[in-house]
């Protein structure tokens, strides 16, 4: 039952790039082309998380799926046309800091909801996690509105299926093969950061989780400075650092064997991925056509997946045949071999921002 729900609660994060399309052509009840969206996502996830507590997943199975499907689907709606907004309205040389602050943002707040929802399942109150999630929805939606989406769209940012040629520019191309491959390895890392500590090095499940805190804590910081560090050396050189940072973390993650090091190598760590984050959708960002930008954004978002699907079963076939180390420097190895393709990325495209 829970592989059911799980697999059809993840459609609407594959739909999530036809909301963009949507959100992109259509003016929702003419008042906007990204915030009517986010506001109908937000009613619907709330209202979804609101009602759930009151639902028997025995007794009422098909009832406690459609409010899933419909959580996942407010979810996708909002998330996918926020990005739209954040391209529509934040100069080129601000993208970085913008998504510094919502990689940041996200880091921290799963800091916080996993601490409580930690607290709410250990004492029994299911329920207060969802009226948790529900209460950051209204929160959300009072913010939402005070949002001021641009009233008349410029002739640049207008729909046009002429947008859809810059699928061909081979840039765009190589940059979602760069999209593959980063979390490929960054992800499939960051998953075998907790098994490494508790089986690898011995740490109890409770210390795994305060290391999980200090990465979290590591990501924060790297969104919010990865901005302005980004706007100080440029998309090239800041991406050309994120590879190098992560591929050298990972590298040490494999060497290290202490578990008082650890709490440094595992920060920094949290911090490398953080930066990389930013960087990679702010360079997203730059990519995306004004005319379709929620489309295309998604998309670029969307490849990252094939690369999270496909880094897990090989990390976990690595780390069977050859145990956590030689697992970390291949995936090390495959953010180094990414290099050659970040030169010709912008050797086919010249960035916006201005190299240092």
């Amino acid at each position: 039952m829970i592989g059911i729900v799980g697999g059809i609660t993840l459609l609407p994060f594959v739909l999530k790039i036809f909301l963009g399309f949507m959100s992109d052509r259509v003016n929702l009840f003419h008042l906007g082309h990204r915030k009517p969206y986010i506001l109908v996502g937000l009613a619907l996830q709330t209202l979804a998380f609101a009602l759930i507590p009151f639902i028997n997943p025995s007794s009422q199975f098909a009832l406690y799926l459609t409010l899933m499907i419909m959580a996942a689907l407010g979810m996708s709606t909002y998330d996918t046309t926020t990005d739209g907004l954040s391209i529509d309205t934040t100069p080129a040389n601000d993208r970085g800091l913008v998504q510094g602050l919502m990689v940041g943002g996200r880091a921290l707040s799963a800091v916080v909801t996993a601490a409580l929802m930690g607290l709410f399942s250990q004492n029994g109150q299911w329920s207060l996690i969802f009226y948790m999630i529900a209460g950051l929805g209204v929160l959300t939606f009072v913010l939402a509105l005070q949002v001021s989406e641009l009233k008349e769209r410029t002739p640049d940012m207008q729909f046009s299926k002429a947008a859809f040629g810059a699928f061909k520019n081979k840039a765009l191309l190589l940059f979602l093969g760069l999209g593959v491959i980063y979390p490929l390895a960054l992800y499939s890392a960051q998953g075998m950061v907790g098994p490494y500590l508790n089986e690898g090095l011995g740490i109890s499940l409770g210390a795994v989780g305060l290391y999980t805190s200090v990465f979290g804590i590591g990501t924060v910081l790297g969104g919010v400075l990865g901005g302005p560090l980004m706007r100080k050396f440029g998309e090239r050189n800041s991406v050309l650092a994120a590879l190098l940072l992560t591929a050298g973390i990972t590298f040490i993650l494999a060497l290290t064997q202490s578990a008082a090091l650890m709490w440094g190598v595992v920060f920094v760590f949290g911090f490398a991925f953080g930066y990389y984050e930013t960087v990679y959708f702010a360079v997203g960002m730059d990519f995306s056509d004004p005319r379709i930008a929620a489309f295309m954004f998604s998309v670029i978002m969307a490849v990252g997946n094939f690369g999270i699907a496909g880094g897990q079963p090989l990390a976990g076939a690595l780390v069977d045949g050859l145990g956590f180390g030689p697992m970390f420097m291949i995936l090390a190895a495959i953010h180094l071999a990414a290099l050659p393709l970040v030169f010709a990325i912008f050797r086919l495209r010249k960035p916006r921002l201005q190299e240092a």
